[in-house]
């Protein structure tokens, strides 16, 4: 199962609005594991009904807004289910023969 947080975030000092996100998520099968990082930008709307004031955010809230505007969350969950299943069976291998 993919762990997701936020790592930390931008925002704007006159208003507090966020305009970065940067998000990571892990995910571990055994002694495997796998994991991403990546960012996601926002243009707040500090006069707008549904703005959320800094103070008022939840880390699941800002993970929706990464999902909601451009991240891909099950082809990032995809990508590293597959990166754990080459870790357990690789295709090729590093080494020397003496």
């Amino acid at each position: 199962m993919a762990t997701w947080t936020i790592s930390t975030m931008e925002r704007n000092t006159s208003d507090d609005g966020v305009i970065v996100a940067h998000w990571r998520v892990t995910e571990v099968d055994g002694d495997h594991s796998a994991s991403a990082y990546g960012t996601a930008s926002f243009t707040p709307d500090a006069s707008a009904s549904d703005f959320v004031p800094y103070a008022d955010l939840t880390e699941s809230m800002v993970l929706g807004w990464c999902w909601d505007n451009g991240v891909d969350q099950t082809a990032v969950e995809a990508s590293l289910t597959a990166n754990i299943a080459e870790q357990k069976n690789p295709v090729t291998e590093d080494g020397v023969p003496w």
